[in-house]
């Protein structure tokens, strides 16, 4: 993995010069879609946007919005540690489409090929940097009888800065999940 964290690729993003900071209040109700969107269709994909403040129903949310951050060919390659993204997908077919080797020198470049595969694997770990906030949601807070000073704040998604992207969409909502395909015929796998 090129990065340990999300928050390391950004900064390495903005390292880079591909990330612009949004420092004002944005809101999240049409406006960063808006902006996000022409900065999407300018040359080469725009830069990457970090909304530093973005606003929810008139209130500041205490989480950034960053997006666009994989919107260019050169952020994809920073994103995967590599200088172009053909030289990814070049070794990535040669793996796919490895056939057993006929000599030791054949066997040796497969191994070699191998070993990058071992760095692809998700680690397990006991802490991370998601887990320096954590809330945690007691049965004694939904109880109607739960008396004033045990009753904690409720925690609701709509704390998150999820965007309405359209203005005919019917709320905000999460966009853009990872889909894994599999072609039925060849076998081939996609992810979109």
């Amino acid at each position: 993995m090129a990065f340990r964290s999300f928050q390391d690729f950004v900064e390495q993003l903005d390292r880079a010069g591909e990330l612009r900071r949004i420092t004002e209040e944005v809101d999240t109700h049409l406006v960063i879609a808006e902006w996000a969107n022409r900065e999407m269709k300018s040359p080469s994909g725009g830069k990457a946007l970090l909304f530093e403040k973005p606003i929810i129903d008139g209130k500041t949310s205490a989480f950034p919005v960053a997006i666009n951050t994989l919107g260019s060919r050169k952020r994809i390659a920073i994103g995967l540690g590599v200088n172009e993204v053909a030289d990814l997908a070049q070794e990535i077919q040669l793996i796919l489409k490895a056939k057993p080797p006929t000599d030791l020198r054949e066997g040796f470049a497969l191994l070699k090929q191998g070993i990058h595969l071992l760095h692809a694997r998700p680690k397990r770990v006991k802490e991370a940097a998601c887990q320096e906030v954590v809330q945690i949601l007691d049965s004694d807070q939904t109880s109607k009888n739960a008396s004033p000073a045990r009753t904690k704040p409720q925690i609701s998604l709509l704390d998150l800065p999820i965007l309405k992207c359209w203005p005919k969409d019917g709320g905000r909502f999460i966009t853009f999940p990872n889909v894994h395909t599999c072609d039925p015929e060849s076998g081939a796998r996609n992810l979109r």
